[in-house]
Formats: C-alpha cells, structure tokens, sequence
C-alpha cells in the first residue's frame, strides 16, 4: 500500500498570523491570500497536479493539540482509511475523529515525540 505521496501543508503558530504572513509576501514574496496562507500549486508533464499549503496559526490555536510542538505538517496520502487501518495495527496513537469536506478526508496520528500529526487524502483532481 502506498502511504505519503507528497507534504500537503506546513502549518505553524505565530504570534500574529497576518504580520507574519505580510512579512513573508514582502519580503519572500508569497502569495499570500486573504486567510494569511500560501498555496504553492505543483504538478506538470508526468506528474500529477496538486498543492502544498503554507499557513501560519494563531499562537493560541488548538488545532494543533493534543500535539505539544508549534508546527504541523500535513502528509498527502494515497488511501487515508487503508493507512489509518495499518497505523492502529502497527500500536500507533491514531486519533479517532476523521473529518471529510470538499477540500478531502483528513485524520491524524500522534508521531512518538509527541508532534500531532495531518494526513489528508485530496479529493480526486487535486
């Protein structure tokens, strides 16, 4: 089975997101959108189309718990419910809400030092 297939998002807290996010349009030159994140659009002749987020959080945000560090990353993958499956029979603390949206299924895995982190299966296209 195929698990990752590419880093769906760098996701990070900062203490103000859109100062951050500003600081990294002008001076990096991100295109940044209006939810102070970046979209980086990857793919071309014989290779699938898709994306990488960039996205800084509100330092207080709990998105990220019960992970302990301020990043998460956000790994595609191939078959989120085959992957899930696997990592439980292999002891490993999966979280058990999923959620599904047009944007794709996501789930999440705590890694062993504690670093929540995203699994996401994109929808068909992406």
């Amino acid at each position: 089975m195929k698990r990752v297939t590419g880093i769906g998002g760098i996701f990070f807290k900062a203490r103000d997101p859109a100062a951050l996010a500003a600081w990294y349009r002008d001076h990096l030159g991100l295109e940044v959108a209006g939810w102070n994140g970046a979209i980086f659009s990857w793919g071309g002749e014989g290779s699938e189309p898709g994306m990488t987020l960039w996205s800084p959080f509100a330092a207080d945000t709990t998105y990220m718990a019960p992970g302990t560090a301020s990043f998460m990353v956000n790994f595609r993958v191939a078959d989120l419910d085959a992957l899930l499956a696997a990592l439980r029979s292999e002891g490993c603390h999966v979280l058990e809400d999923t959620q599904s949206s047009e944007q794709g299924k996501f789930g999440w895995v705590i890694d062993p030092e504690g670093n929540k982190v995203e699994l996401w299966e994109p929808p068909a296209g992406q």
